[in-house]
């Protein structure tokens, strides 16, 4: 399901970002030194100049950070809402649940560009949750508890939010599409109907035979992942003594029952066979699924369309595919699998 593009060379844009930059020893990174790498990075994605890269937001859109109060902690959300003359005034929006990339690293600022046109031109809510990053002691099943709280309040607080809790769907991307993933099982599990999931350059196997798909061997050296970087996300997501595959979703037993799917896979990526294979189990299991593949674009290229041109047409993708879900009523389309380069 796709083509393998070994002639592949990531955009002129990213290769000068790695010339500019400088790779840590992901290996002999501590915990102390892991907080102060991410806190650094996180600060310069979150500022303006960081725009010229992760993109300017859709001017429909308002924006602003919220605390949703959970049981013990106060959790951060980035929520994107249309403007008034966007249908900010209607009631009742639809939901749609983000959460962002990074693992150990990220914030919700850096995917401003994607959700405020999402909030914008559907239109509908976003809420992009500020999860806890992976460290020593904090592993991922935290930030799927994160991602799960954040959607259970939100949905059962429809009113104060303004939102259609019958119209929702969850979005991730990298790790974000592991925690978005692993939370239709939740949502399953609960009893929460979910419309929708768009899965972006997703995590979905943590276990050692996750390194074994052939494009983890061939984007190796992928200039916005490599494989020092995965291996440090593994460590720290999987605690010594939990099971590997209770955290990735390409190795569920059932994949039955769960909402349709749209996985974008960055072609010129050592996870893009993650979702082509779960994209394949999703439909084995009668889940609607459906693949689109750009080809040369790196991993993490939604959240940089400064420097990687085929996000635009990801986001239109993505747009579409959740308007199709969230915004429109009818029977539910039959599962297919399409291709689109891009």
């Amino acid at each position: 399901m796709g083509e393998h593009l070994g002639t592949q060379r990531p955009p002129r844009g990213i290769r000068l970002l790695q010339a500019l930059g400088k790779e840590p020893d992901w290996s002999a990174m501590t915990g102390e030194e892991l907080a102060t790498f991410s806190e650094t990075v996180n600060r310069k994605r979150a500022s303006p100049l960081a725009r010229v890269i992760t993109g300017f937001p859709d001017r429909g859109a308002e924006i602003r950070w919220e605390e949703v109060a959970l049981p013990g902690r106060l959790l951060p959300v980035r929520v994107y809402r249309p403007s008034p003359k966007h249908g900010g005034e209607s009631a009742a929006l639809p939901l749609v649940l983000h959460v962002h990339g990074g693992g150990f690293v990220g914030t919700a600022v850096q995917s401003d560009w994607v959700n405020s046109h999402l909030a914008a031109r559907l239109p509908s809510v976003v809420v992009s949750v500020e999860h806890r990053l992976l460290r020593p002691g904090t592993p991922l099943l935290s930030a799927v508890d994160d991602g799960w709280d954040v959607l259970n309040h939100v949905v059962r607080h429809a009113a104060r939010w303004g939102i259609d809790p019958e119209r929702v769907a969850v979005f991730g991307e990298s790790t974000g599409g592991a925690i978005a993933a692993l939370n239709t099982f939740r949502a399953k599990e609960f009893g929460l109907r979910l419309r929708a999931q768009v899965l972006v350059n997703p995590a979905l196997d943590v276990t050692d035979e996750g390194f074994g798909h052939a494009s983890m061997t061939q984007y190796a050296d992928s200039p916005t992942l490599n494989m020092a970087q995965m291996r440090l996300l593994q460590r720290l997501a999987v605690p010594p003594g939990r099971d590997p595959r209770a955290l990735s979703p390409l190795r569920a037993d059932e994949l039955s029952g769960l909402p349709p799917a749209l996985l974008v896979v960055p072609t010129f990526d050592p996870l893009a066979d993650h979702a082509r294979r779960y994209a394949e189990r999703l439909l084995e299991a009668g889940t609607p699924a459906v693949l689109t593949e750009h080809p040369g674009a790196t991993h993490a290229f939604l959240s940089m369309p400064g420097v990687v041109p085929q996000a635009k047409a990801a986001r239109a993708e993505i747009t579409e595919f959740l308007r199709s879900r969230l915004c429109t009523t009818g029977q539910e389309p039959d599962g297919t699998s399409g291709h689109n380069g891009g």
